[in-house]
């Protein structure tokens, strides 16, 4: 006797429910802290009670499927299948601050988008925040930095997680299945975060905190336990190891995978690492020299802060070396406005526009004028380095690729001209809001527990679509519109 199948949105529905559990656990993760913390007990509460009720309803909703063949996802209902993960992801999530009665609604989206962004931007204050929470903020970052959807998704078959998966704007399918794929991805970030656990203990870091700081920069979140972020440890080692790991997270997995088995020359001739090494080389320099009119001439200490916000900047971290932004030379400023929106690596846990992208438009536009200062009738490949092989680039790919590039540029004039409606100036503005378009996390004061709720929710929004790069959101929407109207939701 077959079994009945079920397909559509009641397939999505079952997903969710799946989905919904592991989102309970996840929520009910930090309670492990309460062993090393008792004295914070109370909080348990505010963990428990959404963790449990998330994973009791997805239970339930989970029966859409459970014993039921499945059929496979229409066209498109992958993507909305990826937004209706992260939105309720994002809603459940946000319970535990909710319930604490210190965050509104908004302010508790806020901090759970920023943390599944990996943005960092931040409306709480981590010198009286309980230890179990700074935690949970941390433990978002590590799911959203590693991809919420491989997390979830390890419990489907690599049939609809690859989808899902590269739905998400992933492309790191590293080896031959998505669970492979998921371990391999883990282990590496896990293996990151213990040395860089291991280090900061060493020049002086807590545990605590040196668990906290590991994750948030090889996840390149920014969420510091400290008010003033790196800064606060005024320690060049300290400073050095959050380099050397907000550069890791911002490095495309497959790199990653080159090194580990000594593929050295694949990893160096990635087209992103010669265009960083480019940028390194051109605005580090001007960058070092406008800090050094502020700081009495004093080199050492311009190269310090200038390589550590230019990396902080183009792996969209947000940590901050000073203790303040403001007191950086205005162009220093314009410098990490441009960087963010550069972004790090394509398939990292960076945002950004992604470096991939901005060099395949740059090589888009000479060969462009070659073609047309050369013969008609001659036929030229183009061709760019990615992950170490040569790959043909045809039209589409340069016509998808300058299509992102402009609906975030759109986006990013939006999201500042709204900063700027709101009395803040254009710099301001357009700092700000390319932090958390870019998901990086820096910011010069706009974003706090007192801004509007128009201005958090701008940014919420920015976050979240430039976390998703807009392709799935709009795609979803506009299947899920269709649906409605030719009546195939329910």
């Amino acid at each position: 006797m077959n079994k009945k199948s079920v397909s559509g949105y009641k397939l999505i529905l079952g997903y969710l429910g799946l989905f919904m559990m592991l989102i309970g656990v996840i929520i009910l993760i930090p309670l492990l802290v309460l062993f090393f913390y008792p004295e914070e007990i109370e909080q348990a509460k505010y963990f428990i009670v959404p963790g449990v009720i998330s994973m009791v309803m997805g239970y339930f909703t989970h029966f859409f499927i459970l014993g039921k063949s499945q059929e496979k996802l229409e066209k498109y209902q992958d993507a909305v299948l990826i937004l209706l993960i992260w939105i309720i992801a994002i809603f459940i999530s946000s319970f535990p601050f909710m319930l604490t009665g210190q965050y509104n609604f908004t302010q508790s989206i806020f901090e759970t988008t920023s943390g599944y962004s990996t943005t960092g931007l931040s409306v709480v204050d981590v010198s009286t925040t309980p230890n179990i929470f700074l935690m949970y903020r941390s433990l978002l970052q590590f799911i959203g930095g590693v991809g919420l959807v491989l997390i979830l998704t390890s419990a489907l078959s690599d049939r609809y997680g690859m989808r899902l998966y590269s739905a998400e704007g992933h492309n790191d399918k590293l080896l031959p299945n998505l669970a492979r794929s998921a371990r391999l991805i883990l282990s590496i970030y896990f293996i990151y975060i213990i040395i860089g656990t291991f280090l900061y203990v060493i020049f002086g870091m807590s545990v605590f905190d040196a668990i906290n700081h590991s994750i948030a920069a090889v996840s390149t979140g920014g969420f510091s336990t400290k008010a003033n972020s790196i800064a606060f440890f005024n320690s060049l080692p300290i400073e050095i190891i959050t380099i050397i790991l907000m550069l890791l997270g911002n490095t495309n997995f497959f790199v990653h995978l080159f090194l580990i088995k000594g593929k050295l020359k694949n990893a160096i001739k990635h087209v992103e690492l010669k265009f960083l090494l480019i940028l390194i080389l051109t605005l580090l320099p001007f960058m070092i020299l406008s800090i050094i009119s502020n700081f009495n001439g004093s080199v050492g200490e311009a190269i310090r802060i200038g390589v550590f916000q230019f990396v902080s900047g183009i792996t969209t971290t947000g940590f901050q070396s000073v203790d303040s932004l403001l007191i950086l030379p205005n162009f220093v400023l314009v410098c990490v406005i441009i960087l963010m929106i550069i972004g790090g690596g394509i398939g990292s846990t960076a945002g950004g526009i992604k470096q991939y992208r901005v060099v395949l438009a740059i090589k888009s536009l000479y060969w462009n004028f070659r073609d047309r200062i050369t013969h008609r009738n001659l036929i030229r490949s183009n061709y760019i380095n990615k992950f170490g092989k040569v790959i043909e680039v045809n039209d589409q790919v340069i016509i998808d690729t300058n299509s992102h590039i402009l609906i975030y540029l759109v986006t990013l004039i939006f999201g500042t001209l709204i900063f700027s409606a709101h009395g803040y100036s254009l710099q301001d503005s357009l700092f700000e809001f390319a932090s958390a378009l870019g998901t990086v996390g820096l910011s010069i004061g706009l974003i706090s527990y007192n801004s509007p709720p128009l201005i958090l929710w701008t940014t919420n929004i920015g976050m979240f679509m430039g976390r998703l790069e807009f392709y799935v959101i709009f795609v979803a929407i506009a299947k899920i519109f269709m649906d409605i109207t030719r009546r195939k939701v329910l």
